[in-house]
């Protein structure tokens, strides 16, 4: 189940979205016989390509999955139908599909078929590879994370907003590309980062992506500049929100410069961000980052459209004069919340602190601590 888990995993940088994070193993007398995860492009789910690399050896084999095998069609026949016609003998899964066409169907249609069946073995580390994908499926909604480097103090940047000086150091900023920005389909930020830090934005973890990160930014006024880098750099990655007409000539530059802007309606005197997230849902974003300033930060937090907080903590200060992580709408008021499910890692010498807002799989399962 572990090695199901790690093939899971490679599926990550989008390259199932947006389709689950799967691995399989199939196991004959002790002996692996074949393996395989899922890879959209590809259109084979894990269980095929784990059935393909075995042949006749899938016969009276066992599987290690991490997610339950569907029992649709889609862009391809159930997996369910495949593993029966093999001759597959023992089916282990780590937990459930949380997609509601499937949701344990497919486990009693393997029982039905007289195959021994099995589920929640590491079903903790099962949930967490696919909690992104379990939001889009239930809700139609991105699962939105926020990450941001802080003080001790609870500073991001220096008075000004200047970010010149990096806050965290080298470990924990290849950290953040290889943990957050290689697994999400969309970064969004605001245009106050752009006009103060002029950013790249791209995925620069090194791992392989199905498709680009798409960079949006929220920017209601459209004072996106023309010669950032954002735009100079633009190959179709990149979008712009605004509420500007899109025959303006600022639009219409933008848009000859090969970026999508897209006019959204504003409220509070700002993009509004359920609008955003729709937005992106229709452009098939399963998971969203948000990388951005105090204003943003909190407009997201106040809005609830925060699942996950990711916050890189270095042992520094820089005082009340500098940035906070979020700054929130005067008029309204942000109730007290707790992050569950906390978990923290050490990027010397910075730690990542991780929590959540809510349980995206609708049980009290996620929230316990690990």
């Amino acid at each position: 189940m572990a090695e199901a888990i790690c093939l899971a995993r490679e599926g990550s940088g989008a390259l199932a979205h947006p389709n689950p994070h799967v691995g399989a193993v199939l196991v004959r007398n002790g002996r692996k016989v074949g393996e395989g995860f899922h890879v959209y492009d590809n259109r084979d789910h894990a269980e095929i390509v784990a059935l393909r690399q075995a042949g006749n050896r899938a016969r009276g084999a066992s599987l290690y999955i991490n997610l339950e095998p569907c029992c649709t069609t889609g862009r391809t026949g159930p997996c369910t139908k495949a593993l029966i016609e093999a001759g597959v003998r023992e089916v282990y899964a780590a937990m459930k599909d949380p997609n509601p066409q499937v949701a344990g169907r497919g486990f009693a249609e393997l029982r039905r078929a007289g195959i021994t069946v099995q589920i929640g073995d590491q079903e903790e580390a099962a949930r967490k590879i696919n909690e992104d994908f379990a939001k889009w499926i239930k809700t139609g909604r991105p699962f939105v994370t926020l990450k941001t480097a802080a003080t001790l103090d609870g500073r991001i940047a220096l008075p000004g907003g200047k970010t010149t000086t990096a806050i965290t150091g080298e470990a924990a900023r290849a950290a953040a590309h290889r943990l957050f920005r290689h697994s999400a389909d969309a970064l969004l930020t605001g245009i106050g980062t752009v006009l103060i830090d002029d950013p790249l934005l791209t995925d620069r973890s090194g791992l392989p992506r199905r498709k680009p990160l798409l960079r949006v930014v929220l920017d209601a006024k459209l004072r996106m500049p023309l010669k950032s880098k954002l735009v100079t750099k633009a190959q179709g990655d990149l979008a712009v929100f605004t509420a500007q007409p899109l025959s303006s000539p600022r639009a219409r530059a933008l848009i000859r410069s090969g970026v999508d802007v897209v006019r959204l309606p504003i409220r509070g005197g700002h993009i509004d961000l359920h609008s955003a997230l729709a937005e992106l849902a229709k452009r098939q974003c399963v998971h969203v980052l948000i990388e951005a300033g105090a204003n943003l930060n909190g407009a997201a937090l106040a809005a609830g459209i925060v699942d996950k907080m990711a916050i890189f903590y270095a042992p520094k200060f820089i005082g009340g004069a500098g940035l906070p992580l979020a700054e929130f709408p005067r008029k309204q008021a942000f109730p007290v919340k707790g992050l569950t499910n906390l978990s923290v890692q050490h990027f010397e010498p910075d730690i990542l602190i991780e929590g959540y807002f809510r349980d995206v799989y609708g049980d009290n399962r996620a929230r316990r601590k690990n």
